[in-house]
């Protein structure tokens, strides 16, 4: 059966049905879901069964793989799968515990971003029948078409920086458990430095590239007026009338663009309320 796609009432993402990811997905399908990512940018396939291997080769379709550098989270017997996840094996978090604690997009803090994730859910926290652990996303392409032009000639020469250590210190001053990276995870991402614009590699749509996770500060400017303008384009990039809002399934396999959008979990939940998925993401290319 040939893929359908079935667009949301919201100005990214789509659902697609009449696939089963876990058998090899042929090439008039592959060409469906890549014209359909690159319109829709985000996409869910509901109701799979994958393994760990499974949901490789599926990714893979789409291009080659990153290995994250936080190897304590990574799969054991598969380095291209990331585990996100609040359970704890003894007194040791399985998984990343605060993905998406921020408004981010995946790798935003390499030099060269990913250019997707796919993110497959095993285990979803519930409460009195009702998932937790949402998932927004926001477009920043229509967060940037809808800026003023004003606002847009000011910010089409500006860069900005991102760190990975700088989201880790984020997160413990906000009171998480986490582990300062080593020495050699540090040289693996030094500070990057991306324009606020970027023109998306792949459809050339201009995106609103900064977030309130990963961007430290905007270059060129004064710290307070710099600081002011990062908070407000943050602000306009997270509207509402941006964003979609994914309520989990199990079997759920989501897939979504790392330049277009933007994510943010919701932390409702706790154990023993247990949260265990599988991340794949895809390597990207240098931004400007």
């Amino acid at each position: 059966m040939t893929a359908s796609i079935h667009p949301f009432d919201t100005v990214l993402g789509a659902e697609v049905r009449g696939i089963d990811l876990s058998r090899p997905v042929n090439s008039d399908s592959v060409a469906i879901l890549r014209a359909a990512y690159e319109e829709h940018c985000v996409l869910l396939f509901r109701d799979q069964a994958l393994t760990p291997e499974q949901q490789i080769d599926f990714s893979r379709c789409f291009g080659k793989l990153e290995i994250h550098v936080l190897g304590q989270w990574r799969h054991r017997s598969h380095p291209e799968i990331l585990i996100v996840s609040n359970i704890k094996d003894k007194d040791r978090y399985v998984g990343v515990p605060h993905a998406g604690r921020y408004w981010h997009t995946d790798l935003s803090y390499m030099v060269a971003p990913s250019r997707g994730s796919l993110l497959y859910a095993i285990e979803i926290p519930e409460q009195n029948g009702r998932a937790l652990g949402d998932t927004r996303f926001t477009s920043t392409v229509a967060a940037y078409d809808a800026l003023p032009e004003e606002t847009k000639e000011r910010i089409a020469d500006l860069s900005a920086t991102f760190s990975l250590a700088h989201h880790r210190s984020k997160l413990m001053a906000d009171g998480a458990t986490e582990e300062r990276l080593t020495a050699d995870q540090e040289a693996k991402v030094p500070v990057a430095v991306h324009k606020i614009v970027q023109e998306h590699p792949v459809t050339g749509r201009k995106c609103l590239f900064v977030n309130e996770g990963h961007t430290v500060e905007i270059l060129g400017l004064p710290e307070n007026e710099g600081r002011e303008l990062l908070d407000k384009l943050c602000r306009h990039a997270t509207s509402p009338e941006f964003l979609y809002l994914h309520r989990w399934r199990v079997g759920d396999l989501l897939m979504w663009d790392n330049v277009a959008t933007q994510h943010i979990a919701e932390f409702n939940y706790a154990l023993p309320q247990r949260r265990y998925l599988h991340r794949t993401t895809l390597e990207g290319v240098a931004l400007a």
